[in-house]
């Protein structure tokens, strides 16, 4: 949460990184299927364990923490290979809106939001944080505790630590990481995450856990791992409060005819897009991920959570001249045509240019996987 950079990998969410996953800044992207690495025998991994034992248990490890934390972990080339591939690209805002805040993202919420109202309401009431903001980094980071990341972090961050491009950071995450296992918040089993570290519901790397985490159950265990998000939704507001939110003042809106507003500050993130007015409070998501993107998507899934309408104000065509309307028309054909570029939602995404990649293959165009009015028209749109 304390250091950002750009980052383009799938988000948030939970098998990838957010500001708060990883101490970063990143783009959304769809949630894939939850990952699982496997981890290999690697001799210089070995060595480095055996080196930084010396280190983490002078910093306040026991022995036995660090013996149990690191029966069963290994070296993980997966983590390695997605720490060094990481693709640089920004969506725009209407894209980023449609991942965070689509149809079906408002639907799961909705009903995660009806099943969790009386701990959200006592959450609100004592951090001052709404519900619906709580709610909705949830339904960003981890879609609702349903992608909350399935690789072991010992193994994940050791790997980082020993084989990464940032080990000195990496290895301060794992050393807290080692006590929190210490502490009893959970066991080395339970304690898995994205290839990067981030942990839970609501995506804390080790540091931010430590410092910003709370027991509000009051079982004694910080517990951000299990099937109740009680504790995790809890540490989010918790680390939104501490970090400034000023209770009964709004994040901002966008800004149409009707409801125009006053004071703020006016930002237009998308040329030809929607304007928006922000608050304070929206500087204070932004803490939590330094994203307007994302600050803007938290915002409106928190309004939607609650009966807000979807944003109505109209967007540019993106760069390759097609309109939302056009990139839905597109997946839909290519579907009807027997190349299956996924549920349409308007997002031009990995399996949107596999797509066009068969389809242009199959015509004997030039295969860029490229979308276009022209590749619009040969499906007959």
């Amino acid at each position: 949460m304390q250091i950002t950079r750009r980052l383009a990998t799938f988000g948030l969410l939970a098998g990838g990184l957010s500001a708060c996953s990883a101490g970063m800044s990143a783009p959304l992207a769809p949630a894939p299927a939850e990952e699982v690495m496997p981890s290999v025998p690697n001799p210089g991994w070995d060595a480095w364990v055996q080196n930084f034992r010396g280190r983490a248990l002078s910093r306040g490890v026991s022995a036995a923490t660090f013996d149990r934390a690191f029966a069963d972990a290994g070296y993980m080339p997966g983590v390695i290979e997605r720490d060094r591939n990481q693709t640089e690209f920004t969506r725009t805002l209407e894209d980023y809106l449609q991942i965070a805040a689509g149809p079906k993202k408002v639907e799961l919420g909705r009903d995660a939001f009806a099943r969790q109202r009386a701990n959200l309401a006592a959450i609100e009431a004592r951090y001052g944080v709404p519900a619906e903001i709580v709610a909705a980094i949830w339904g960003v980071e981890s879609n609702f505790g349903t992608r909350r990341g399935a690789i072991p972090v010992v193994s994940a961050l050791s790997t980082l630590a020993y084989d990464g491009r940032r080990g000195e950071f990496f290895e301060s995450q794992l050393t807290e990481a080692l006590k929190i296992l210490q502490n009893g918040d959970v066991t080395p089993d339970r304690m898995t995450g994205s290839w990067a570290g981030a942990m839970g519901h609501t995506q804390f790397i080790p540091t931010s856990y430590a410092a910003l985490a709370v027991d509000f159950t009051g079982d004694g265990r910080r517990d951000i791992w299990s099937d109740d998000p009680t504790d995790a939704l809890a540490s989010t507001a918790n680390y939104l409060a501490r970090n400034g939110w000023r209770r009964g003042e709004p994040w901002g809106h966008v800004i149409t005819p009707g409801n125009p507003g006053s004071g703020g500050t006016v930002i237009q993130p998308q040329p030809g897009g929607p304007q928006f007015r922000v608050f304070h409070n929206f500087n204070v998501i932004k803490r939590y991920n330094n994203s307007t993107n994302y600050a803007l998507g938290v915002g409106h899934l928190s309004d939607r959570l609650t009966g807000a309408p979807a944003i109505e104000g109209p967007f540019p065509p993106d760069r390759y001249g097609l309109t939302k309307v056009q990139r839905l028309d597109l997946q839909r054909r290519l579907n009807v045509a027997g190349f299956d570029a996924g549920d349409p939602d308007g997002v031009l995404g990995s399996q949107t240019e596999s797509a066009i990649r068969a389809f242009q293959q199959s015509r004997g165009l030039p295969v860029t996987g490229e979308p276009s009015i022209e590749l619009l028209r040969a499906l007959g749109g």
